[in-house]
């Protein structure tokens, strides 16, 4: 009979393996990794969720604060507008009764004539505004370009007067803008971009409000639409002008300053305003209306491409107007454009097709580069940093050279002095007060012949004087009778006496036809 295991016993049970427990410890380990990846993925996306809900509370801010400014602003300018709309109609009032007395007075004063004073200069551009003659007043100041400075002193306080400023700007101005309307032009007076744009410059302070400042332009709706659609024409008509590569700098000039006055810049036309700008950024006020005209952000691209192109000069005034100095500082701008300016100077007198000018042309760039350096230097005090004293050397050194080769050549002294023969003097003057010609030659002499010498050999022709005058400007073909080539033999008698030989000069004596000179001969 079997025995019965005693249940207190213990059974023989199979231990663990080794593999079961590296398994088991892999998977331990596998959990603790992801668990821990899952608490870092939850932690950041926690901080994510509170960085953008921080800056979504922050833009809220922002939003109000700019909501609440923009309402006060509202707030201010439709409190204003009965203000503005009140002085506006006290002046157009005035404006109106002033330009009844202009017309009601007889007056025989000759608005086109000099004007000798600046009082004068005013009530005559007043004359014009108060009547509204757009076209005399373009007639008049396009004549007084040499009253520039007066002009552009005077000129708002003219516009002032008149009933509707920026419609008689617009008006004044159409002969040439957006399109030449002229039939007839000339070299002399076809660049009237000045006055468009010394027009439009001033119509700015008269247009601003007077209460709350330049935020508000008083400009009628009608006008505003009409100053846009001249802005587009003249955008049309840039194909017709070759391109923009090819449009002349005093059209981009008022293009851009008439964007600006009327406040009609469009965003999605700022590629071309950068073009043009960049196109014609040698211009003084360039920099100011690159800024109004939104390109604030873009300036350290054109400065670059300014820069890449050779204009350091530009780039210094564009890098001042944005203060963008510490990036592009000015020094090494300026001397990058000496050097350039240099070897420009050095290709020119490489040319050999013509020395003295090209020597001419050379030493005047040079000498223009010096000047913008040096007035660049002095008007953004930069002495400390780039002591202007040996460039002022230099120019001195150009403008020396310059005008010793404008002094007339020393006259030699054969010239006035006759050495062997004591012949007459001509008169210094000679050429200059009759159509004589006067041979630089002596007259012959006159010989007294005394039994102890003798006669010419009769081989030998006589020595004739040229003749006094000739009909013609041309001198003649054979001035003189004997040839320059045959001197006559020397004169036979008891004493030696000197051959009669005459200076080589100006070619004489060597077969060279001879040169005539322009103190003598005109």
């Amino acid at each position: 009979m079997g025995s019965i295991p005693d249940p207190g016993e213990l059974s023989e049970l199979n231990p663990p393996s080794f593999d079961e427990f590296q398994r088991q410890t892999s998977l331990m380990t596998s959990c603790t990794l992801l668990w821990k990846e899952l608490s870092d993925h939850f932690s950041s996306l926690e901080q994510n969720l509170l960085k953008k809900s921080e800056a979504i509370r922050n833009k809220i801010l922002n939003l109000d604060h700019e909501t609440k400014a923009s309402l006060n602003e509202l707030e201010k300018r439709e409190v204003t507008i009965q203000g503005s709309v009140e002085i506006a109609l006290e002046k157009l009032e005035a404006s109106k009764e002033a330009a009844f007395s202009v017309l009601q007075r007889a007056s025989d004063d000759d608005e086109n004539g000099e004007v000798d004073n600046d009082d004068g200069f005013l009530l005559t551009l007043k004359s014009f505004c108060l009547k509204m003659d757009a076209l005399g007043f373009w007639r008049f100041i396009t004549g007084k370009k040499k009253e520039l400075d007066m002009l552009r002193a005077q000129m708002p306080l003219a516009l002032a007067e008149c009933i509707d400023p920026p419609r008689f700007v617009l008006e004044s101005i159409s002969e040439v803008f957006p399109v030449d309307k002229r039939v007839e032009k000339s070299e002399r007076v076809n660049d009237l971009g000045w006055a468009c744009v010394l027009v439009l410059e001033s119509l700015i302070p008269v247009v601003v409000d007077p209460v709350i400042g330049k935020s508000r332009l008083l400009v009628t709706p009608s006008v505003k639409e009409r100053a846009k659609d001249i802005a587009e024409a003249w955008k049309a008509s840039l194909e017709e002008r070759g391109g923009i590569e090819n449009v002349k700098t005093p059209d981009v000039h008022t293009f851009l300053q008439h964007l600006v006055t009327f406040g009609i810049v469009k965003e999605e036309d700022v590629g071309l305003y950068r073009k043009l700008v960049v196109g014609s950024a040698w211009r003084k006020q360039m920099p100011k209306l690159a800024v109004s005209l939104g390109l604030g952000d873009k300036m350290p691209d054109m400065i670059e491409e300014l820069i890449s192109r050779g204009q350091q000069l530009d780039a210094v005034h564009f890098t001042y107007e944005v203060g963008l100095v510490d990036k592009f500082p000015p020094v090494p701008l300026l001397k990058a454009f000496l050097k350039d300016a240099k070897k420009a100077a050095a290709s020119i007198l490489e040319d050999p097709s013509s020395p003295g000018r090209a020597s001419q042309l050379a030493g005047r760039k040079e000498q223009s580069a010096l000047r913008a350096v040096i007035k660049c230097i002095e008007e953004y005090k930069l002495e400390a940093e780039f002591p202007p004293e040996n460039l002022k050397k230099r120019l001195e050194q150009l403008e020396k050279v310059k005008t010793e080769k404008r002094k007339p050549a020393a006259v030699p002294a054969n010239k006035r002095t006759r050495a062997n023969n004591g012949g007459p003097m001509p008169p210094a003057k000679a050429g200059r007060l009759t159509n004589a010609y006067v041979s630089s030659f002596p007259a012959a002499p006159t010989f007294v012949r005394s039994p102890s010498h003798g006669q010419y050999p009769a081989g030998v022709p006589q020595y004739h004087s040229p003749p006094p005058m000739y009909g013609s400007r041309s001198p003649p073909a054979n001035p003189y009778a004997y040839s320059p080539e045959a001197a006559p033999p020397p004169l036979a008698g008891s004493y030696p006496v000197a051959p009669m030989n005459y200076p080589a000069y100006a070619g004489y004596g060597n077969g060279i036809p001879p040169a005539y000179q322009q103190a003598y001969y005109r």
